[in-house]
Parts: structure tokens; sequence; C-alpha cells
């Protein structure tokens, strides 16, 4: 009979620590869409960010924000359930998830897209049709175009199954080719091609400096490379937040993991995406300049008040 209650009040616990789970998602996650849709309205608004890099820090935004909002979607239809205590696979479900990886492999290819520009700026400087805004955005518009497309193969074979124990749709973790070709498509190629861009950025930088080359040149080329590395940053900040995901996907390779592993490792993405948005503030001047007036302008409409 004690055993019974013990065994009662665990699964109490457990059930109260997953609605909490739950509604830290919910929140966090509302956070990341707002500071989202903030950053898109200053970039439209301000005539001052209507430039080509600014186009990709829009870009990456717009990816935050599509992938904010679905994750806000699953962690709301999660924490439905949990208050229910239901367990059922609704008819968006596959859609949820369909989004997710969409969106995810936008945000880094969003990455990867300015990381590409900035190397085109240094290294080839006098081919500006390369990094004119038109073929910039045809860029972005593949890069897009594939987003959407590569989740289309698992999604049409039936291979997206429904975990009861964390109320969502998801490749079943396991040794598959669908999940090696997923995390390569979504997240390790764009990763490894913008370090791949930053080591090379770096190499063409030294090479410049033992040559004869304008000091002018020379620091233009260094002002890039300190913008590929803050994206390198904002990519590390992304790999923190995914780490425990990375983590379950590569030990069900070998073994079995806990049940409740895609709540967990939700959770911890969710709270520490909102860290990527903050860094990005802090990387992108044109952003702080925009924000930091508007904040001025404020205080001096309050203090003419007051006065």
């Amino acid at each position: 009979m004690f055993a019974i209650f013990l065994h009662n009040k665990t699964i109490i616990n457990i059930e109260s620590l997953f609605i909490i789970f739950d509604i830290l998602s919910i929140v966090f996650t509302l956070l990341i869409v707002g500071i989202a849709i903030l950053y898109l309205f200053i970039i439209i608004s301000n005539k001052t960010c209507h430039t080509v890099p600014m186009m990709f820090i829009a870009n990456s935004c717009l990816a935050h924000l599509i992938f904010g909002l679905d994750r806000l979607w699953i962690a709301g239809f999660r924490l439905q359930n949990d208050i229910k205590k239901i367990q059922y696979q609704d008819y968006l479900c596959i859609l949820r998830i369909y989004i997710a990886y969409s969106s995810c492999a936008m945000l880094n290819y969003s990455y990867l897209l300015q990381a590409i520009y900035r190397y085109l700026c240094v290294v080839y400087p006098t081919r500006l049709l390369w990094q004119s805004r038109q073929i910039q955005f045809l860029f972005v518009f593949m890069s897009w175009i594939f987003s959407i497309g590569y989740p289309l193969i698992f999604i049409f074979n039936g291979e997206i199954v429904y975990d009861i124990a964390n109320h969502m749709c998801q490749l079943p973790l396991g040794y598959s080719f669908s999940l090696v070709y997923m995390l390569h498509c979504s997240y390790i190629i764009p990763v490894l091609f913008i370090m791949m861009t930053y080591f090379k950025l770096i190499g063409y930088i030294h090479v410049m400096s033992k040559r004869i080359t304008p000091a002018n040149i020379i620091i233009r080329a260094k002002r890039q490379l300190r913008m590929v590395r803050n994206i390198v940053i904002l990519i590390t900040i992304l790999f923190i937040t995914g780490f425990p995901y990375g983590l379950f996907v590569v030990m069900s390779f070998f073994t079995n993991i806990p049940k409740y592993h895609c709540r967990f490792s939700c959770v911890f993405f969710d709270v520490l995406s909102v860290s990527v948005m903050i860094a990005l503030f802090k990387f992108t001047d044109p952003l702080k300049m925009s924000i930091t007036d508007i904040i001025r302008r404020k205080s001096k409409v309050v203090l003419v008040r007051m006065v």
C-alpha cells in the first residue's frame, strides 16, 4: 500500500514538473518571438537598415520568428495535453514538426549566407555583382527553397511518428538514414561551411598582412573577419542550446535513451535561445543604434512632460 502511494506521488511530481517545463518553454519562446518581431519592425521601418548586411539580419530574425512560433505551438499543445492528462495525435502534429525541421535549417543557413557575404567582400571586393542585393536575395531565396524541400523526403515516406511520452511528432531517434540526413541538411553542413569560411578568411588576411597591402584594405578585411567571428559565436550559442538534443541523438545510435528526452532538450533549448537574440542585438550595430535612438527619444519625451 505504501509502495503504491509513493508511486502515485512520484507520478504527480513528474506531471507537475512537466507542466512547469511547458510554461517555461512558452514564456521564453514568447519572449523570443517578441524580440524577433521588434527587430524586424526596426529593420523595415528604419531606412538606415535597408542594406545588404541588414537584409541578412532580417532573414535571420524571420527564421527565428518562424522557428519560435512553431516551438510555441508545440509547447502549447504539450501543455494542453499535460493539463488534461490526455495522449493523442492531432492532425496538425506532422505539420508542426515539418515547420520545426524547415525553420531550423532556415536559421542555420541564414548565418551561413552572412558568413559567405563577408568572405566575398574581402576576397573578391571588385566583383560587385556577387555582392549586389539581387544576387544575395537569390541566395536567400534558394536557401529557403532547400529548407522547405529537404524534409519532404521523410514526411512523404511516413517516417514521422508520434512520441506519446513527449506529446510531439518527430523522426524516431536511432541510427537511420533519415535522421542522419536531417541532421546534415539542417545543422552539420551549414555549421561546417561557416567554420571553413571563418578559417579561410583568417588565412587570407594573414597572407594579406605579409604582402604590401594598403592599410585601409587590411582594416576593412579585419572588420569583416570580426563579423564572421560574431557569426561563429552565434552558432556556438545555438550549438550549446541544442546540445542536449544532439547528445540524445548520438546516444540513441548505441543505447536506449531516457523516455522524456525531448521534454528536457526542448525546455533547455527554449530557455537558452533568448541568449541568441541578445547576442544578435549586441553584434548588430545598426540595430543597436536604432533601439538606442528610440529609447533616447522616449526618454526625452518623458522628461519634457515632467517639466
